[in-house]
């Protein structure tokens, strides 16, 4: 399952990678694509968009 979230907070690369290193670390096999100019992340997971939600804010960004 693909899922495309607006995450707003996103605002440099170090941002990205370490959003990025932390969803693998939840989700190891997660496929990841950040688009920073879009503020976007789309996440291909076995993973409920709910607990991708979380990982986002729990790594202390926004969703929205």
């Amino acid at each position: 399952m693909a899922l495309q979230l607006k995450v707003p907070t996103l605002n440099s690369s170090d941002a990205a990678r370490d959003l990025k290193e932390t969803i693998l670390t939840s989700e190891p096999d997660a496929k990841i694509d950040v688009n920073l100019d879009q503020k976007t992340v789309t996440i291909e997971t076995k993973a409920s968009e709910e607990t991708v939600k979380q990982i986002i804010s729990a790594a202390g960004h926004q969703v929205g």
